[in-house]
């Protein structure tokens, strides 16, 4: 779970005590490895949320004996996650209390609303103050002769290795994360959503230096995992030019949103994108644990604060 070495030996004590007690199975409602809310629908019109939930709570419960009986598995947490603010959801708090769950803010998601007249990256261009069509132009400037180019089903597979290791090197400088993807991870989703899956890699004298992936969800665009070579974040300004080359692909795939999801929130805050506050539900099997549970992902996700951009004319 804690990928990076503490600086305090206390602390990292701590943490490794945290991991002990947290270590084993979760049972997630929703998709582990993508922010928002993607594992629960139902027809309000033929059932309330309470229902809902109540349905999906019973089938929750089979399910963990079902998992414990087929593959010796124990559940040692269930998670709802990752749920809007005005989430129905949300009606049926006291119920998920009742069965022992908390009610925890995560880190907002990050969006950007794709304005009308926007057609083209210049009309995007056009709609920013001063200070950061000065930084548009000096990020574009930087990028220099790398190129970018969407990369087809069979160049994903056979650069397989070099997307993991680009995947990777992003991946293990977080604090904190639950998973680790398995190495042909992109090449599966490029298989099962085609062309609603989509990777752009950028190269530099014949070399992948970075990648970005995209998911296509009707009028959302879902900006997915990236990566890139250090030595080129700074000096070319990668990431950044990949949240404009993002912007650029929804504009011109006539998208309603650009979901950019929670990290670095600064950096997309100067893109345009806005903050929308998130929240999960979860419990744990055990019930000191379940007590402490707060406390303990308090520690694990603190509150992010940060300077949030206006990049656009008033």
């Amino acid at each position: 779970m804690f990928r990076t070495d503490s600086s305090s030996k206390l602390l990292a004590i701590f943490k490794d005590g945290l991991s002990r007690i947290l270590k084993g199975n979760i049972l997630v409602v929703g998709n582990m490895t993508h922010t928002g809310q993607h594992g629960m629908y139902f027809n309000s019109e033929s059932i309330s949320p309470i229902e809902f939930l109540e349905i999906l709570y019973e089938a929750i419960e089979d399910l963990k004996t079902h998992i414990k009986e087929q593959g010796t598995k124990s559940i040692r947490a269930v998670l709802f996650k990752d749920y809007f603010k005005n989430d129905s959801i949300h009606q049926a708090t006291k119920l998920l209390i009742r069965q022992g769950f908390y009610h925890l803010d995560v880190q907002p998601n990050m969006v950007l609303d794709i304005r009308q007249h926007w057609q083209t990256i210049p009309d995007y261009f056009n709609d920013l103050n001063k200070k950061y069509k000065i930084r548009y132009k000096r990020a574009k400037k930087k990028l220099g002769p790398i190129t970018l180019k969407e990369m087809t089903t069979d160049a994903i597979l056979e650069n397989s290795d070099q997307l993991y290791h680009l995947y990777k090197n992003v991946s293990n400088k977080a604090s904190f994360n639950t998973f680790i993807l398995p190495k042909y991870h992109f090449y599966t989703y490029k298989l099962q959503l085609k062309d609603n899956f989509r990777i752009f890699a950028y190269y530099q004298s014949g070399q992948m230096i970075g990648f970005f992936s995209l998911i296509m969800n009707k009028a959302k665009l879902e900006t997915y995992f990236l990566g890139y070579e250090d030595g080129h974040q700074h000096t070319n300004q990668l990431y950044l030019n990949m949240l404009y080359d993002m912007i650029s692909f929804g504009i011109e795939n006539g998208v309603e949103t650009i979901v950019f999801a929670r990290t670095a929130l600064e950096i997309k805050s100067s893109v345009g994108a806005t903050p929308r506050p998130m929240s999960m539900y979860m419990r744990h099997t055990h019930p000191i644990v379940n007590v402490l549970l707060k406390f303990i992902f308090k520690v694990m996700n603190p509150e992010l604060i940060f300077e949030e951009r206006h990049p656009f004319k008033i």
